[in-house]
């Protein structure tokens, strides 16, 4: 055994030899940035090794690694094997993330599965010896009391609370029987799963009301920041891969229950639903149901229909008898994030032409043609959420999230107006669109030469050569932030696919991009992208700017109205069947207009008299 220090928090654990020093931290609890799961590919699992042999240094450190941090000890946790007591610094710190939690919400009726009857139970006698279970029965219409309700009660005469659930089926089933009158106690909890992040709220199930709400990133973070690592975590765990994801999400949610009900003033043992929106992947993960086939051709679920089942069942904290309710999904890639997406819309109900998109990992777009409803999901990509970007990081403070460059300089927006750290998704997107914006960039995706530029340009002094590869540098000091063209190929190829699939479900449906009467835009990271962005980056064309609608967090809306209305529960179920899912790849001509959607606005002209002018439509 040998022992690992902390130099930070002075944490010291024993370890045993075999395992990367990235598993070993993470078994430990020990923050540590990892976005492609110890692959060895993000070059983001930085550790700095004061003391100790960390063995030699690989041809993939040296490669994703500055000379001046190998000089000063820095090597890639997950490229380590250690075996040797070891002090290390670490690189990272968790950062406080802003977290949506809030959307537009419609009128609807409310009428919730679960609601509480008062009854009273008389004491028997030698004449009437009606028992506990009839006197229920008869006063609720249950024709049933479960044997584990029955087990928490004691036979008294006085005044008891019925807890009620209706299921689809319009029978009444008997949860729980509470002594008193507690008939105003009576909550539930609505939850969007990102796979980047969790967003809860408590609700008063008999006002309406959001008490309080809490969100987190995804506990998932530790086994991979997208689905398909996650998804190959799970394929080379096969013992207990998928009782760790589990796992891991559950707890989140049960402390996420725990600060909400703190914030509110009320005891968990008052919630009595639980209605959970998120993409398939997430919601597989959420029940313990392998989501490997998810991950392979051709990419079949497990599941894709609704399920209510008791809470305590996958380890969730809440009343007894408490009821889970997952929304229901499409496809695989279509999930109940976006079937509750589309509800909240008004999807299939519209006289009109609407695209809908939740911009993320992967892009899914809904169309709906007067009601007719195409969706597709496109691969996307970690960047637009700062991954798999040299100077990427989440939205959290410091994330750079807004940049603007000008002859005076170049002026960066940072969250909490912390010293800059690194790029989030919207402020890749902000620098792209720049770079486009002054011609640093061109169409083809590639940076201008330097030696292109005149000296007097202001431009030249923002780029640099790496070797042979241009960069362009946002801040040298005290660490130096880079936007590099490996970057830029990873929005265009992001760019590419979101905007491909856009004119793929218009053109299945015989429509053009001008036939558009809305664009909604849903989600995370959309809601902190703004128009210039958008179509300044080429994700969207100009022709639809005043056509944008941002409505949130559609996800948790749609979750909260399955709590509240089974009403809502029943049509976002016979909505998520009517659906239909194209499949991109199977579309004659994909390819090329992939190809096409690949090219950036030609919106720069002029040089560094910063002209610009608008051109032809990209199709």
């Amino acid at each position: 055994m040998y022992k690992i220090k902390i130099v930070q928090t002075e944490k010291e654990f024993l370890y045993e030899p075999g395992k990367t020093l990235l598993e070993i931290l993470l078994s430990e609890n020990v923050f540590v940035d990892n976005p492609c799961n110890g692959k060895g590919v993000c070059g983001k699992c930085k550790v700095r090794v004061v003391s100790g042999i960390p063995g030699d240094l690989s041809s993939t450190e040296k490669e994703l690694l500055k000379q001046e941090e190998i000089d000063t000890g820095v090597r890639l946790s997950c490229l380590i094997r250690p075996d040797s007591d070891m002090e290390l610094e670490l690189m990272q710190q968790e950062r406080k993330h802003n977290v949506l939690n809030s959307g537009y919400v419609p009128e609807f009726a409310k009428d919730p599965d679960i609601r509480k009857q008062l009854i009273r139970i008389q004491k028997p006698s030698l004449a009437d010896q009606t028992s506990f279970e009839d006197q229920v029965s008869r006063q609720t219409e249950c024709p049933v009391i479960p044997a584990e309700v029955l087990s928490r009660i004691h036979f008294h005469e006085g005044l008891y609370t019925a807890v009620l659930h209706e299921t689809d089926k319009g029978q009444l089933e008997l949860m729980a029987l509470e002594e008193g009158d507690t008939s105003e106690l009576l909550y539930g909890v609505a939850i969007d799963i990102g796979t980047t992040t969790v967003v809860t709220s408590l609700v008063n199930m008999r006002t309406s009301e959001q008490a309080a709400n809490d969100s987190m990133i995804n506990a998932q973070k530790h086994f991979g920041l997208d689905v398909l690592t996650r998804i190959t975590y799970e394929l080379e765990n096969p013992e207990d891969g998928a009782a760790r994801l589990q796992e891991a999400i559950v707890e989140s949610i049960n402390a996420m229950i725990g600060n909400v009900c703190r914030d509110a003033g009320i005891e968990k043992e008052q919630i009595y639903e639980i209605a959970v929106g998120a993409n398939s992947t997430m919601m597989h993960m959420l029940l313990g149901v392998d989501a490997v086939s998810i991950g392979k051709s051709p990419y079949a679920p497990m599941f894709v229909k609704a399920r209510d089942i008791a809470a305590e069942s996958i380890g969730l904290k809440a009343a007894p008898g408490a009821r889970l309710y997952c929304l229901p999904s499409v496809s695989s890639y279509i999930g109940a994030d976006i079937v509750a997406g589309a509800y909240v819309c008004g999807l299939q109900e519209t006289n009109q032409n609407v695209l809908f998109i939740d911009i993320g990992t992967n892009g899914e777009i809904v169309f709906s043609n007067h009601g007719e409803l195409l969706c597709c999901s496109c691969a996307a990509g970690p960047a637009l959420e700062g991954m798999n970007i040299s100077s990427g990081m989440r939205a959290c403070e410091g994330a750079i999230e807004d940049m603007k460059i000008s002859e005076e300089g170049i002026h960066v927006k940072t969250i909490g107006d912390e010293p800059p750290a690194g790029l989030c998704g919207s402020g890749i997107m902000a620098a792209v669109k720049e770079l486009i914006r002054t011609g640093i960039v061109r169409k083809d995706g590639a940076f201008v030469k330097p030696d292109k530029l005149e000296e007097t340009d202001y431009r030249r002094s923002m780029l640099q050569l790496n070797g042979k590869k241009r960069e362009f540098v946002i801040v040298k000091e005290p660490a130096s932030l880079l936007v590099t063209q490996g970057d830029v190929r990873q929005v265009q190829l992001a760019k590419g696919a979101i905007l491909s699939g856009f004119y793929a479900l218009l053109n299945q449906a015989g429509k053009q991009m001008k036939d558009l009467d809305q664009v909604m835009i849903a989600g995370q990271f959309g809601a902190h992208l703004p128009a210039d962005s958008l179509i300044g980056a080429g994700i969207l064309p100009e022709e639809i700017r005043d056509k944008l609608v941002y409505v949130g967090n559609s996800s948790k809306t749609g979750a909260y109205m399955a709590l509240m209305s089974r009403t809502a529960k029943r049509e976002m179920e016979e909505l998520a069947g009517k659906m239909e899912y194209v499949e991109l790849g199977t579309i004659e001509g994909y390819e090329r207009l992939f190809a096409d959607c690949l090219i950036f606005p030609d919106i720069a002209e002029g040089g560094s008299k910063g002209v610009f002018k608008r051109v032809r439509p990209l199709l």
